[in-house]
């Protein structure tokens, strides 16, 4: 494991932190066993109809549909006002050493919590979980409550062809200051980068975003960070914006 100090603005931030990019027989065995976990199938207004495994709602038909389920991306934020981006595990069955938000994942409905509505109160409750097993972040420290849940978008992806997304990805901020210990078998690297920064890092980036950190990074993350403390005028949890 190698570990660097990743500076911009002439400031040091967190330490970027890459592992190795060998895939173990340990870590490829917890990544197919995370495929069997149950997401929530919905329709097009977000309304479940049911479950399916993550190996089912991600791979691809022959026909190009991949099955509609419930998501959240976390857009995480220290108390400067900078941004934490990591880089997927090339152990990742979908989109494996790709740039993207703080965390990415999905409520399960075998979680009877993760299925409340009201509030979106399971997808923060997922979104807790996911943070302290992808980047140990302790539980405390991303309560349901510190979340700000601003929207939600619908997109699909056709992946490599094998893998996919079809999404309705509830959009959620958390600006805290949190401590790091990054799960290797999901995270890569990690980083904060200030929002005057941010055009160079991408550009500079020598592997691909995600695609549906792409598409909210083209369309709203910049008005949305650049306000920060009024994200309230932001929300919109009455309609879902499709991409």
């Amino acid at each position: 494991m190698l570990s660097s100090w990743f500076r911009t603005a002439g400031r040091l931030l967190l330490p970027t932190r890459t592992y190795s990019n060998v895939v173990t027989a340990s870590s490829a065995k917890l990544q197919e066993q995370a495929l069997e976990e149950k997401c929530i199938l919905v329709n097009d207004h977000d309304q479940p109809t049911g479950s399916a495994s993550k190996r089912d709602c991600h791979r691809v038909d022959p026909d190009g549909n991949i099955r509609l389920h419930r998501a959240f991306s976390v857009f995480l934020f220290n108390s400067a006002g900078d941004m934490l981006l990591q880089r997927r595990s090339v152990e990742k069955i979908t989109y494996p050493d790709c740039y993207t938000n703080a965390c990415c994942s999905h409520p399960l409905h075998d979680i009877e919590g993760e299925r409340e509505e009201l509030n979106a109160l399971g997808i923060r409750r997922a979104a807790q979980r996911r943070l302290n097993y992808e980047l140990g972040i302790p539980m405390a420290q991303a309560r349901p409550e510190n979340f700000h849940y601003i929207t939600r978008i619908h997109y699909a992806d056709q992946g490599d062809g094998t893998w996919g997304e079809h999404e309705i990805d509830y959009i959620l901020f958390l600006q805290k200051d949190v401590d790091l210990k990054p799960n290797e078998s999901e995270v890569s690297e990690v980083r904060y980068i200030p929002r005057s920064g941010l055009n160079d890092t991408i550009v500079g980036l020598d592997a691909p975003l995600t695609p549906w950190f792409r598409l909210i990074l083209q369309h709203r993350l910049q008005l949305w960070w650049d306000n920060l403390p009024n994200l309230k005028q932001y929300e919109n949890h009455n309609k879902i914006e499709r991409f």
